[in-house]
């Protein structure tokens, strides 16, 4: 062994041996076990580093392929298990300490671009990866603190390149690369960035796709490739991690600051922006960077500069250099500071620095390092221990040196990102030079920074106002003030995030922008043109803060004082943009709600002063100097051109007047209005108000009329004095031209002004009479020479006639005038409806019938459009884009009011146009709107839901005709198979058509509904279709017959209705596919199921229309049955269905089986000669007995259509089961009755039974046949036994009834019935088993229970009485076994256990109503064992679940009175168990919902049928206990809600059925409650995402104001703690920001609370809350006191 050591080491030391081979003998003896070397791991390593060392150093020379094969060789030890195992075993192993300088170099060459001899880069990483994996070989470089900090730089470096060109080259570390040859890698070596134009980055990125090809053809010049090849982010994770944990143990934090400044900050920085940033998303997939390592990432990097710049230990440097002298004067201590002298300088200056990225990126990097650095600096020193205030200043400071780095001045100049090279950071008395703006796309990313720099200044509460103004000379307030100024003066307003920052500072105090808010308005509001969605959403928020935040103050008629003035200004444009968008409506309502009468007849005497001062002077003074110019001479140039200034004049005055009018419209809509209870001077200030604004319409109307006259007198003027030659011919130039401008614009908004003012007077002045009797309406008292005062008759007329204003506008030209003027038309035919008197006269009916003509204006009705329009539903948006949707909204929201006074082809074409709109919008599928907007089709679909409908019988039988008129052209359109009398008829009346007559009162069927009859009933019987349907015919159809899920059978005539149903009868029994295509794809299509589906449905809710009888005079129930199912037999037996299983199939035989029942129901329920058409319908049954049989029979040999006779056998036997089913229920009515039901119940089981035995008979004649009970299911099969089961109990309860004995009952088909009773008995509980077979079993079992009951009579006969009784106490004992063992199963789920509670109850039910006491201590034995605690510790939860279910179960059951005894002898103990398995589940959060829950319910409802029978409150108030552990917390919205409501529940059966525990365990039920609404509180809270959840959370609040009803209710009990109540509630309100809609319930409910508050309990609360609480109690007492307590007391004057 000696010589074979000493050869291996001569050789790898021998300068004469190759240094191939030495490379192999390294390699044979680290892996070969046979060669001893002392400290061979400590040798290998040394040799091969002292050879990198050397080869480096250029002390030996070796080739290219030598040198990467040393690389691996080293990353291969480095990786070793024997390493890494010796070096836990404490081995000491070590690396040359100039390891790390040599990677270091290497590094910095893979950083270069053009290397030749660069060594694979993957291979450098995986060594580095190797080195840091072991904390004795990491030791190269952490006992060196300089050396961690270079190769971070040199990693970040490299990470940011290839973030930088991910698609110039591949990248460098995947786990697929391998090391390519020098001829290969210097091809793939890419230039860098910077010097490349951008045709040949296009020209690389193109043809990068080829790279691939190019690798694959070349081989790699190892023989082994490098699977270990580390990804270079995973390595600079790791690197990030080792470096974090030595710069944590570096003593010196002035060192750590310096190095990171200076090597670090910029590579971290650009870094995180490449990592952050989403334009460089597609980098990170091509370098297949995970989400959550880049997210690690930069937290480490967030880390690292929060540690190294923050440090707790240079708060004394920040201090010294941020805060002034003076502020700063002693306070530092005698040796002065010990950290940096000037670390945000520094800071600073190194983020102004050119060079560490590339000159686009500078910009973007430094504005995101600003806002992350000041994040950083809140963390650390903002919270510190001390004074809080004066951390506050400090970050202040802070934020001030960060403003002017973000290149935005004070001074309000602004440095432009090409001269950022300059100093950023100046002194406090340096000026920044004047220097170009920003552009606008610096503009942007500055005020991002600056949003997010407010945001969390904002959120920090760094601006205290008080202590601002006292303390420190409002420097605060000064430089946010400088800020806006700065924003104001430099405008932004396409920049979404400029509004944010104004919002932001209107936030920090209002008085920071209001030295400039008339400059705010203008630029932010009145003016701002962008229309960017973006824009303008940030935009309104800003506005609705605005609104907000002088509403608050108390000083809305300020602020529209300023909002007046802007727009009485100069327009800047020809047109200005809408000033009250829909959201700025919504809010300016609300805040005119919270504001006071006086103040808001302030702000409407201001707008119309502004009118009439500024704006109404306008109009006139632009018609005296045309009227002087006319004077002058209109020939020469000056004449000219003061016409067009005029004109201008003119057209900016109307544009200022409309939008003032709006305004005022919006104002006066949202006031509250006058009522009895109004002040006297309030109510003499609106008086005077409608009085001004009265005279100020009347103004605006004369003026237009003046206008109209003028122009036509000068129209005559010209024609009586004709020009000759040029000068005519300019007369008439001039004239076009004045009248394109003068008529066109400023007398369209002047006279929509006019209407508008017009038309908010007159509601607003008819809302006050109605409502104020002090307050006399200016409409019913005629003044001289007022035509307001007039007859409302008159005033009707004058509207329609164009005396007020052309009456025969185009829509199209003067949409809003058009709407103006018809809803003052709607609102005279109110008043003239009102008026009983006027009604009399004759004259009055043609008036009304003329208005409604005008409001409904058919022409607009008619007209089609090629897109969907959209309406936000303010008057002041519609357009000609919009007025369709307005008009259609009129007429729709006033039908009720026009409907009368209109002709049967008016209503027809509301109709068609009604119906019309939903097609489209099924056929369109339902695009997708703005949020809140209105459209055509969604007002179509609203008012076809809504219950006006039903309300107006002409409306709804005109609409009722054209979906009937829809049908008959498409039934007409089809192929006729044979000749049908009933499509003759139709072609006869040519209905279908789209005629413009029609006569409304006349059905378009009505004439031949016994043809369609004969063709039914001829149909059914023959089974040939008179009509064949495609596809599209089908489809069309279905959507049609959507429609009339919506319509209420209620509301039709029974015309209507028997039309109608007879149309879909004749559908189902005489339409089918077309033979071809039924040959083709018969099973692929499922259009036949949803059509026949659709129809079925829609019949069935037509049965429940009163005037249904109406069809059963034309058809018979019997023979409308027979014809019904026959059709179906015949569709199914045709194969027009997918095999059974499918959903669609089953959903349609539900529909069959509830049709069936519907009309079964009907016939008896109606009395409608119940002999004769069930026992045709039953006859019908009986005569395919046979038939069925053979059938089912012959379905194993039937080899085209197995699955059609199945289904056949399927809808046979559930339209069997249905009809009998319904005539069970219906047993017991009357004797007569009972009589005919019973004979048809004993011929229905005489066919069940054997249809359903032939169906269970096994199939012996081939393995490979159906079965039929596969393919039916075993839940149907099970179902349709029990209701056989059910019949002959029936059927022998009448029976014996009439015998007067029921000892001799006997079944047929016992046999059968104990057959099924073992199948379940083995199959329920074995395996995993449907739902719907479970629940069917279970009613089979109850049923099967209560028939051996009933025969047992027969049996102690036949068998004795001893064993009777022993068969059906074990039939007991089975059944109560199987439930157990169900509900212990382990396949079930919740959800799946809460569908089989009432099916369980209903067993239990019928077990214990004749159950003896021996039977019933079984069942409560059964109890007792199962509510153990060790079964529940043990992990056997499902066995105390099921015992607690049948408890729950057996509460609610109806027991004989030993029974009720036994159980309520035992409740407490039970309650006392239930409560101990409570505690003890709460301890595990994963059995909350699965065993908790569950638990907690089955007390509740021992709790609520236990009222007056559990009388010791001791067990009541352990239960509280028991609510009090149920956790809430950290729960998803599903187990939250489950646990929410159980808790809820049990509170509420407390206060409910126990209110004697409340007098004692008041305080342990309110603790109880208080866990459930700071939960809510909790839950509700605004997160800022998208909430999903935000149902679950809406219905606890509701739960939370009823359960705080409740409570208030009960106020003896509460009393005393109602002011506890409420301080609990604020203190949690003041933790959080509330979701306003789960506010508004809580507020509801905690308002009833107030109500039992004393006087002295709110003075209490006023001095006993903390100051923050206490204001948050201020703000609900005010609103409590505005809101809900006038309310309330209003409600008592009329409460006796």
């Amino acid at each position: 062994m000696a010589a074979f050591y000493s050869g291996i080491h001569l050789k790898l030391k021998s300068p004469h041996t190759p240094w191939e081979d030495k490379l192999k003998l390294a390699r044979f003896a680290w892996v070969s076990t046979q060669c001893l070397l002392p400290n061979k791991e400590q040798v290998l390593l040394d040799w091969c580093t002292h050879a990198l060392t050397g080869r480096y150093n250029q002390k030996v020379e070796f080739s290219q392929n030598v040198l990467e094969g040393l690389w691996f060789y080293l990353d291969d030890l480095l990786h070793s298990r024997k390493l890494h195992s010796l070096l836990k075993q404490g081995k000491t192993i070590s690396l040359r300490l100039n390891m790390a300088q040599l990677l270091l170099d290497r590094l910095q060459e893979c950083a270069r671009v053009g290397l030749k001899n660069m060594v694979c880069v993957s291979t450098i990483l995986s060594v580095c990866q190797g080195l840091l994996s072991s904390p004795a070989l990491s030791s190269v470089f952490t006992t060196k603190y300089e050396l961690i900090v270079d190769l971070l730089a040199k990693l970040c470096s490299l990470a940011c390149r290839e973030l930088q060109q991910p698609l110039l080259t591949e990248p460098l570390m995947t786990e697929s690369i391998t090391c390519q040859g020098e001829v290969m890698t210097e091809c793939l070596q890419p230039q860098p960035a910077s010097d490349l134009d951008s045709s040949q980055i296009e020209l690389i990125i193109e043809n990068s796709t080829d790279q691939p090809m190019l690798d694959a053809n070349t081989s790699p010049p190892k023989p082994k490739e490098n699977i270990r090849s580390a990804s270079l982010f995973e390595v600079l994770l790791q690197v990030l991690s080792c470096y974090l944990s030595v710069q944590r143990q570096q003593a010196n934090p002035n060192r750590v600051f310096t190095l990171v400044t200076n090597q670090l900050i910029q590579p971290l920085i650009l870094l995180r922006h490449l990592l952050t940033s989403g334009e460089f998303a597609p980098a990170h997939t091509h370098l297949s960077l995970r989400q959550q390592l880049s997210r690690d990432i930069r937290i480490k990097i967030d880390s690292i500069l929060q540690l190294a710049l923050f440090p707790s230990e240079h708060l004394t440097s920040y201090t010294e250099e941020l805060l002034p002298s003076k502020e700063d004067s002693g306070k530092r201590g005698p040796g002065g500071t010990k950290g940096p002298l000037k670390p945000v300088s520094a800071i600073l200056s190194k983020l102004s620095a050119r060079g560490y990225c590339e000159p686009p990126l500078h910009y973007t990097v430094k504005s995101n390092t600003l806002s992350l650095l000041f994040k950083l600096f809140l963390e650390s020193y903002a919270k510190r221990r001390g004074s809080e205030e004066a951390h506050r200043m400090l970050c202040f400071y802070f934020l001030i040196r960060l403003v002017p780095a973000l290149e935005v001045h004070l001074d309000g100049q602004s440095l432009s990102p090409a001269n950022a090279d300059q100093p950023v950071s100046m002194s406090p008395g340096q000026t920044s030079p004047p220097l170009s703006l920003c552009s606008p796309e610096s503009w942007s990313l500055a005020l991002l920074a600056l949003e997010s720099l407010l945001s969390q200044a904002l959120s920090a509460d760094m601006y205290n106002v008080a202590s601002d103004k006292i303390r420190h000379e409002e420097v605060q307030l000064k430089f946010y003030s400088a800020l806006g100024q700065v924003l104001l003066n430099q405008a932004q307003p396409s920049i979404p995030a400029w509004y944010r920052c104004l919002k932001m500072l209107l936030s920090l105090n209002h008085l920071i922008l209001e030295p400039e808010l008339d400059q705010l308005l203008s630029s932010a509001w009145v003016n701002s043109e962008c229309m960017d969605a973006r824009v303008q959403r940030a935009r309104q928020l800003m506005v609705c803060s605005l609104l907000q935040t002088y509403t608050k103050l108390r000083q809305l008629p300020r602020l529209f004082s300023e909002l007046l003035s802007v727009i009485c200004q100069p327009a800047l444009d020809d047109l200005r943009p809408l000033l009250l968008s829909e959201s700025v409506s919504a809010s300016l309502r609300t805040c005119l709600l919270d504001t006071p009468a006086s103040q808001g007849l302030e702000i409407c005497s201001l707008l119309l002063e502004s009118i009439k001062r500024c704006i109404l002077p306008g109009p006139v003074r632009g018609e005296r100097e045309a009227e002087k110019m006319e004077i002058d001479g209109r020939g020469n140039d000056k004449g000219e051109n003061r016409e067009i200034k005029v004109d201008l004049e003119r057209e900016d005055a109307s544009m200022k007047l409309f939008s003032l009018s709006h305004l005022l419209h919006v104002v006066m809509f949202s006031l509250k209005t006058l009522d009895s209870a109004s002040p006297l001077t309030i109510v003499r200030q609106s008086q005077g108000l409608m009085e001004v604004m009265q005279q100020v319409a009347k103004e605006l109307l004369h003026l237009l009329s003046t206008e109209k006259k003028a122009g036509q007198t000068d129209i005559r003027s010209d024609i009586r004095t004709p020009g000759k030659g040029k000068k005519n011919l300019a007369l008439k130039e001039l004239e076009k031209v004045s009248e394109s401008k003068v008529g066109a614009l400023w007398e369209q908004k002047t006279q929509e002004a006019a209407l508008l003012l017009r038309y908010t007077w007159v509601e607003v002045d008819t809302l006050f009479s109605i409502h104020c009797s002090r307050y006399r309406s200016l409409q019913t008292t005629p003044a001289s020479g007022t035509e307001d005062g007039a007859p409302v008759l008159t005033q009707i007329k004058s509207l329609l006639s164009g005396e007020i204003v052309p009456a025969c506008l185009q829509p199209s030209r003067r949409p809003m005038s058009c709407l103006l003027l018809k809803l003052l038309t709607v609102q005279q035919m109110k008043k003239a409806l009102l008026d009983t008197s006027l009604l009399s006269e004759p004259s009055t009916a043609a008036l009304l019938n003329t208005a409604a003509q005008f409001i409904l204006e058919k022409s607009e009705l008619e007209a089609s459009l090629d897109g969907e329009q959209v309406w936000d539903g303010q008057i002041a948006s519609v357009n000609a884009s919009s007025n369709r949707v307005a008009h259609w909204y009129l007429v729709t929201s006033n039908l009720p009011l026009i409907a009368p006074y209109l002709s049967g082809e008016d209503v027809g074409c509301v109709a068609d146009k009604l119906v019309k709109s939903l097609l489209n919008r099924q056929t369109n599928g339902g695009k997708a709107r703005p949020t809140g907007c209105l459209t055509v089709s969604l007002i179509s679909s609203q008012l076809l839901q809504s219950p006006v409908l039903a309300e107006l019988p002409s409306l709804f039988s005109a609409t009722m005709c054209s979906l009937t008129q829809r049908i008959i052209s498409v039934l007409k359109a089809a192929h006729v198979a044979k000749v049908c009398p009933t499509l003759l008829k139709f072609q006869e009346k040519g209905l279908g058509a789209n005629t413009s007559e029609r006569d409304a009162g006349q059905p378009p069927m009505s004439t031949h509904r016994e043809v369609i009859v004969e063709d039914i009933l001829v149909s059914s019987k023959t089974g040939e279709a008179f009509v064949l349907l495609t596809d599209a015919q089908r489809k069309e159809l279905i959507d049609i017959l959507q429609l009339l899920t919506h319509l209420n059978p209620d509301g039709m005539s029974s015309e209507d209705l028997s039309s109608i149903f007879l149309l879909l009868l004749f559908m189902l029994t005489s339409t089918s596919s077309p033979l071809d295509q039924m040959a083709m794809d018969p099973p692929v299509s499922g259009d036949d199921a949803l059509f026949l589906l659709t129809l079925l449905r829609i019949m069935t809710c037509l049965l429940e229309g009163r005037h249904f009888l109406s069809v059963l005079k034309l058809i018979h129930g019997g023979p409308l049955l027979q014809a019904s199912v026959s059709s179906l037999l015949w569709h199914s037996n045709n194969g027009r269905f997918r095999p059974t299983g499918s959903s669609e199939l089953l959903d349609f035989i539900k529909a069959v089986q509830s049709f069936i029942r519907s009309l079964v129901q009907l016939i008896i329920i109606r009395n409608s000669s119940v002999r004769l058409n069930l026992d045709q319908f039953a006859s019908y049954f009986t005569s395919k007995e046979m038939a069925n049989t053979q059938i089912v029979a012959s379905s194993s040999a039937v080899a085209d259509k197995p699955a059609a006779s199945i289904l056949s056998v399927h809808i046979l036997l559930a339209s069997l089961t249905s009809f009998s089913q319904t005539m069970t229920s219906n047993v017991g009515r009357s004797k007569p009755m009972d009589q005919t039901l019973a004979q048809m119940l004993k011929r229905t089981t005489a066919s069940l039974g054997p249809a359903v035995e032939s169906v269970l008979k096994s199939q012996t004649v081939s393995q490979s046949v159906i079965q039929p009970a596969c393919i039916l299911g075993q839940a149907f099969v099970v179902e349709v036994v029990t209701v056989m089961l059910r019949c002959e109990l029936s059927s022998h309860s009448v029976e014996d009834e009439n015998k007067q004995n029921d000892s001799q009952l006997t079944l047929s088909h016992m046999t059968l019935y104990r057959g099924i009773c073992h199948q379940i008995f083995k199959e329920i509980s074995c395996a995993y088993r449907p739902l719907d077979f479970l629940v069917s079993s279970l009613h089979f079992l109850s049923t099967f229970y209560k028939a051996m009951e009933k025969t047992r009579g027969k049996r102690e006969e036949e068998q004795g009485k001893e064993k009777a009784g022993k068969e059906l106490d074990e039939l007991y004992m089975q059944i109560l076994q199987t439930v157990h063992r169900l509900l212990t199963a382990s396949w079930l789920s919740e959800n799946d256990v809460c569908e089989l509670e009432p099916a369980v109850q209903e067993l239990l039910r019928h077990l214990v109503e004749k159950s003896t006491t021996g039977r019933f201590n079984l069942l409560l034995l059964m109890i007792r064992e199962g509510l153990v605690t060790g079964k529940l510790r043990a992990g056997n939860y499902r066995e105390v679940l099921s015992a607690a279910i049948i408890t729950k179960v057996l509460s609610c059951c109806q027991l004989p009175e030993p029974c009720a005894k036994a159980l309520w002898l035992i409740a407490p103990q039970i309650i006392s168990a239930m409560v101990f398995l409570v505690k003890s589940s709460t301890q595990d959060a994963s059995l909350t919902l699965p065993f908790t829950v569950p638990t907690v319910t089955s007390m509740t409802s021992l709790l609520r049928q236990g009222e007056g029978l559990i009388t010791n409150p001791h067990h009541v108030i352990l239960v509280l206990g028991a609510l009090q552990l149920l956790p809430l917390d950290h729960l998803t919205p599903s187990v939250y809600q489950s646990a929410f409501l159980a808790v809820h529940e049990a509170l509420f059966a407390i206060i409910q059925c126990h209110p004697q525990v409340m007098l004692n365990a008041a305080p342990a039920f309110l603790n109880v409650f208080y866990r459930l609404v700071a939960s809510i509180m909790q839950e509700g809270r605004q997160k800022g995402d998208s909430d999903t959840d935000g149902d679950v959370y809406l219905q606890c609040a509701r739960l939370i104001e009823r359960m705080y009803s409740h409570i208030a209710a009960t106020a003896e009990s509460f009393t005393t703690l109602s002011a506890f109540m409420v301080a609990q509630y604020v203190t949690e309100l003041q933790k959080v920001t509330l979701r306003p809609d789960v506010k508004l319930h809580l507020t509801e409910g905690i308002y009833r609370i107030l109500d039992l508050c004393g006087e002295q309990d709110i003075k209490f609360l006023m001095a006993g809350l903390q100051m923050g609480v206490r204001e948050v109690f201020n703000e609900l007492y005010s609103s409590y006191t505005h809101y809900h307590k006038a309310q309330r007391q209003g409600e008592d004057k009329y409460t006796v």
